[in-house]
């Protein structure tokens, strides 16, 4: 396995600097594909989330591969490489598959056990998908890693661990504002995590929701999914001026909502403004936390409020169990999968002696009709049949222990096998 993770997160890097690192769209698109072209790599994904930037890669090299993954980070972000690579994780071969695991669970998450990482993770694999950077290894292991989440979620109260950032954000709204029942809302944006702020303010029981967005159609599509009110960003400081409680989620580069529009807000009103900015580059001008009446909230504080379990050890340990369980079932399959080319090798090897020998007989004895020669070839197959099985399924049982390898490379130096020759490669191809 040369499976390598090269990233960084809310727990290794100041939001300011991931800020700085996260990439969409266009641009993620672009390192995608930097990062496939590059001559370590022959499978390639990318992650990137408000709270991490992570690249998966199947790498020939490990060093080769690192430089390679640290270098397309910095060259996309413009973050100088001694700067970034202090904040940067490195996993390699099984420890990548432990952290990958970790991750679709909802263990490594700001808020622990929110569910949103299983969507953008699937988000990211189908992009790559998409655009042919993923291979069968890439592949299989993010769809094993989707199915873990999907067990931690199903099989244990992870969900009650730690809400959305979405739900702890309105459960710091209602510290600040009372009772959030009643109240206005303003959800600048119209994508995935705005859908998500809109859903979990109706369910808080929010009735006064308004969606405001570039694209008015999508506001308006969002907006009938929870009773609410489409509005186009030109009347942003007019929503602003008259919402109770706004969460920001466009993340486009540019400030939605700047200290101006802010001030002017609150200058038209008297009672308490409470923003919610879950947008990476930061929606909202930081400066505005120091304006009377205004409360901030955005991933820096939260990161450092240390938002973690929530006292649900119990279900973290849980969904650490299943974690580990899939994870080991994964390597298991993987080191078993890694030994069949070795087999198909020895069977393809036996297949020809016997092939060999049966047209030798035919050579030295050309009187033998042709039922006796197939009696004959039929009881060779199944001594060697026979004296092949027990050796072949052992070495696919012992593959799956961490030494493994070790007993497909002995049967090859027994037996002088090429997994790789055209013969055992076709085979392979055929039986599986």
């Amino acid at each position: 396995m040369t499976m390598l993770i090269v990233g960084l997160s809310h727990r290794t890097a100041p939001v300011a600097l991931l800020e700085r690192v996260t990439v969409s769209g266009d641009a993620l698109l672009k390192l995608l594909h930097d990062v496939r072209q590059d001559a370590h790599v022959s499978e390639a994904m990318v992650v990137s989330t408000c709270n991490r930037v992570e690249l998966y890669a199947e790498v020939d090299k490990f060093h080769g591969g690192v430089t390679a993954l640290t270098d397309l980070l910095a060259a996309h972000s413009g973050v100088p490489q001694e700067q970034l690579t202090r904040h940067l994780y490195v996993h390699y071969e099984e420890r990548a598959v432990h952290h990958l695991f970790s991750v679709a669970c909802g263990l490594d998450s700001m808020v622990v056990g929110e569910g949103q990482i299983l969507g953008q993770i699937r988000t990211a694999l189908r992009t790559a998908q998409h655009e042919g950077s993923v291979g069968p290894t890439l592949n299989e292991l993010v769809q094993h890693a989707l199915r873990a989440g999907k067990r931690a979620h199903s099989e244990t109260g992870i969900d009650r661990a730690g809400a959305s950032l979405v739900g702890v954000g309105l459960d710091l709204a209602g510290r600040v504002l009372g009772e959030l029942a009643g109240r206005r809302a303003l959800v600048v944006g119209a994508g995935s995590m705005s859908a998500l702020s809109a859903a979990t303010l109706a369910r808080a029981g929010v009735t006064d929701i308004v969606i405001a967005n570039r694209t008015y159609a999508r506001a308006v599509k969002l907006a009938e999914t929870v009773g609410g009110r489409a509005a186009e960003l030109a009347d942003l400081p007019a929503e602003l001026a008259a919402a109770d409680l706004v969460i920001s989620c466009v993340g486009a580069g540019n400030r939605a909502i700047t200290a101006d529009m802010t001030l002017a807000a609150m200058a038209a009103r008297t009672k308490p403004l409470f923003l919610l900015d879950l947008a990476l580059p930061h929606d909202v001008d930081p400066g505005v936390r120091t304006f009377p009446g205004v409360t901030l909230v955005d991933l820096e504080s939260m990161q450092q409020a240390g938002i973690g379990d929530g006292g649900r050890g119990a279900d973290i340990e849980a969904v650490r169990a299943i974690a580990a369980a899939e994870v080991t079932a994964y390597l298991d399959a993987a080191r078993a999968a890694r030994v069949t080319p070795t087999v198909i090798a020895l069977r393809s090897r036996a297949a020809a002696v016997v092939e060999a020998e049966m047209g030798r007989l035919t050579a030295r004895a050309p009187e033998l009709d042709g039922r006796l020669k197939e009696e004959v070839a039929h009881m060779v197959r199944r001594v060697v049949d026979k004296l092949l099985h027990e050796p072949t399924v052992r070495v696919k049982q012992l593959a799956a222990s961490p030494a493994g390898d070790h007993y497909a490379e002995a049967l090859r130096e027994l037996f002088n096998l090429d997994p790789k020759a055209p013969g055992a490669v076709s085979r392979m191809e055929i039986e599986q």
